[in-house]
């Protein structure tokens, strides 16, 4: 009765029925001696009992399957392994959230290595307030360290959610403002906030000493300029520019590729020095020698020209 499924991806019927939030298959599950209510979770995204009443915000499961025993800090599925409060962080149900709370969860667990995130990280990339203060009242780490892979800091996780009130209150109490991006697939915090095109939050961080020309990630990483060139966010491109931001360096740490050659002219305009579109090379790369990843960083350098050709005319 405990399993449902065969593949790698199995979910137990109690698993299941909690993610549903079926209340009355959950208590007859229960009931039933041969069901293991901390069945571990099964594949990449596989969620315990718990984390799965937690991730779809049933407060009724997730107190019944306390009361039955439910262990309140299992590990999630080996992608995010997230336990019950970060995924409950995640979603931002506050009487979730007070109730493992109170159940004794551990608000200091750190954040599993492939896309985890602590539960203060997970509270601020999806930008909910009263579990951040709460979390930062309790004396979690505003600083704990991002995952290895995917990772972010609450602050770097504020900036993607854009939440300019939650991006404050980390400012205020320490936030690293210029906290390197994780090897793989992160983002600083002025890379998140320009690649959303965020002018707000990138002018917030800028006036609190965020590095506009900080290395990206190893991989799938951009620069602070190169991220709002390849958004298309024209005023997050110019307050770069004008911060210091270096046009020569647009390029993605994973391949080492100079997206184009540019210089400032005048006081205000820039003028892209590419040698004309129809025969554009990407540093030493001819756009026939790209693959289809080069080309899309082609595609980025001509929106990148178009931005700004339109600077130097003043417009």
């Amino acid at each position: 009765m405990d399993t449902f499924a065969s593949s790698d991806d199995d979910w137990t019927s109690l698993q299941l029925a909690s993610a549903a939030g079926d209340l009355s298959l959950v208590d007859s599950l229960l009931s039933h001696p041969s069901t293991n209510i901390n069945s571990p979770p099964h594949g990449y995204y596989g969620q315990t009992a718990l984390q799965a009443a937690c991730a779809k915000c049933h407060l009724a499961i997730v107190s019944k399957l306390l009361e039955a025993g439910a262990h309140i800090d299992a590990p999630g599925g080996s992608n995010g392994g997230r336990t019950a409060l970060q995924v409950s962080a995640s979603t931002g149900d506050l009487p979730i959230f007070m109730l493992l709370l109170s159940s004794g969860a551990d608000i200091h667990l750190p954040a599993h290595k492939y896309r985890g995130r602590t539960a203060l990280q997970a509270a601020c990339e999806f930008g909910h307030l009263a579990l951040v203060e709460k979390l930062l009242e309790l004396g979690v780490d505003v600083n704990a360290p991002w995952a290895a892979y995917g990772g972010l800091t609450a602050l770097q996780a504020a900036c993607e959610g854009g939440n300019l009130d939650t991006i404050k209150i980390l400012l205020e109490r320490g936030a690293e403002v210029n906290a390197l991006a994780c090897r793989y697939g992160g983002a600083a915090a002025l890379q998140a906030a320009a690649f959303r095109g965020l002018l707000r939050t990138v002018e917030e961080l800028v006036q609190r000493g965020a590095d506009v020309n900080a290395r990206p990630s190893y991989r799938f990483g951009r620069t602070a300029l190169y991220a709002a060139v390849e958004g298309g966010h024209r005023e997050v491109v110019e307050k770069l520019v004008s911060e210091g931001a270096d046009i020569r360096d647009m390029r993605t740490d994973w391949r080492r590729m100079s997206l184009q050659k540019a210089e400032i002219m005048g006081e205000r305009g820039i003028k892209e020095v590419l040698g004309g579109t129809d025969g554009f090379r990407c540093g030493s790369w001819s756009e026939g020698d790209l693959g289809k990843r080069g080309k899309k960083e082609t595609k980025v350098s001509r929106k990148y020209a178009v931005v700004m050709s339109g600077m130097a005319d003043g417009g």
